[in-house]
This record gives C-alpha cells, structure tokens and sequence, in this order.
C-alpha cells in the first residue's frame, strides 16, 4: 500500500467519523440546562444495584467491557516497556552503592510509606462506597513503595520490590477480571454483566455484587503494572548511571 493510499483511507475513515461525531452531538441535551437523562439513568441503575458510588457503578457495572480495554491498554503498554528495556546480554548492571540521604528526608519518607500504602488499599477496598477505585488506588499504593528510594536506596527498595512476583500479579489480576466476566456466561448472562453474586446490603463492602471484585482485580492490576514499569524505567536509570560514571 502506497503512503497516497494510507493517507486518503485515514481521510475518508476520519471523515465518516466526524459525521457520526457530529450527528451524535447534535442530539445531546442542551449544556446547562436541567435534562439530564443520561445521569439519571447512570444513579437508578446504581441504586438499583446496591451501589453507592455511582462512578464505581458505571465503570465496572454499565460500562465493564470498555474498563476491561482501559485495563488491557495499560496492560500492553507495560509487557511492551518490559520488552523494549529488558536487559540484553551485553549489559551487566551492578548492585548500585547505598545512598546517601538526608535525615529528615528519610524520616519523612519511612513515616509517610506506610500510611500512603495503607490508603491506597483503602481506596481501592471503598471503591464502590466512596470516591476513587481501583484506579486511583492503585496508582497510590504502587507509588507508595517507591517512597524508600527517596527515604533510604535504591538497593531497599528492591529488596520490598521484586519484580517477578508483580509481573504474575499484574497477570493474574487482569485474568481475574476476565475470569470474572467469562463467570457470568456460565450463569447465561451477558459477558461482565452483574449478575454472578447478590447486591448485598447498600453502602456496606458487600454490595454491588460483582463491583467489588472488578474493582479489586483492576486495583491490584494497576498496582503491579506501575511497580513493573518504574522497576523497568528505575533499571535503565541506573545502568545509565553507571555508564557515564566510568
């Protein structure tokens, strides 16, 4: 295919496209005005479901297929990192020397780890109560562990970080949000739709049936896929380092 032909299959393609964007809008109620039909649908369907947080609802209830390719785009962005930084046979990385660090520094950084790791679990466990999720909960408690390179080494850091053990967990996660799926096809429901366990009681860590455990898997997904790519990224640094250092 000539670069003509890629060039006038994009413009036709982008064409169409903004047609039907177009047409969409044109039917969307008026912005600022008192119809909004599209949220009041969004919370019935969450209290329906014994969900409070409606957010949660929409993500991994109305809408759980598009999170499942949110969550399979940041899962192929890390296995495509981990493939272009894995270390080639001809770079040899030494154990990097203990650092340096300031006192106050490194008190902060050991007082702050625990609480930053033990909120992060928090928002990812109340995703379907208050607001945050796996998401967001997961971005928290990945970073949390990087805390110790800021408050002691890179060598400490790891020693509580070993990269393996969350690439499986960063498998196994996005496996159980499938699984999760695939479970209601056996009940024959919909693929992801919530039926596979009872709402439970509204605003208790029970409800919203399958909520909770989509949540879960794309709150440890997201945890170990950030802790796999800084790892990648931290590893580079280093040897990078260690390059312009001889």
């Amino acid at each position: 295919m000539t670069p003509r032909t890629r060039l006038l299959l994009v413009l036709v393609g982008g064409a169409g496209i903004a047609a039907l964007l177009v047409a969409a809008c044109l039917r969307l109620p008026d912005f600022g005005g008192d119809s909004h039909p599209y949220g009041d649908r969004a919370v019935a369907a969450s209290l329906a479901r014994q969900t409070a947080n409606t957010i949660a609802s929409v993500n991994f209830d109305q809408r759980a297929f598009d999170t499942l390719g949110e969550m399979t785009i940041l899962f192929a962005a890390v296995v495509g990192c981990v493939v272009l930084l894995r270390q080639t046979r001809d770079e040899h990385r030494a154990r990097p020397e203990p650092a340096d660090v300031a006192r106050p520094v490194r008190r902060y950084a050991l007082i702050v780890l625990p609480v930053a790791l033990v909120t992060g679990l928090y928002v990812i466990a109340h995703g379907q109560l208050s607001p945050g999720g796996g998401f967001q909960g997961g971005v928290v408690a990945a970073t949390s562990l990087h805390l110790l390179y800021l408050g002691a080494d890179y060598r400490a850091l790891e020693r509580i970080r070993p990269v393996g053990m969350y690439e499986v967990g960063d498998a196994l996660s996005a496996s159980a949000y499938l699984i999760t799926g695939l479970a209601g096809l056996i009940g024959s429901a919909a693929f992801l739709a919530n039926t596979l366990l009872p709402y439970g009681t509204f605003n208790t860590l029970s409800s919203g049936g399958t909520v909770p455990l989509l949540n879960a898997a794309v709150g440890m997904e997201v945890a170990c896929a950030v802790v796999v790519l800084l790892a990648r990224f931290l590893d580079q640094a280093v040897e990078i380092e260690e390059e312009s250092g001889k």
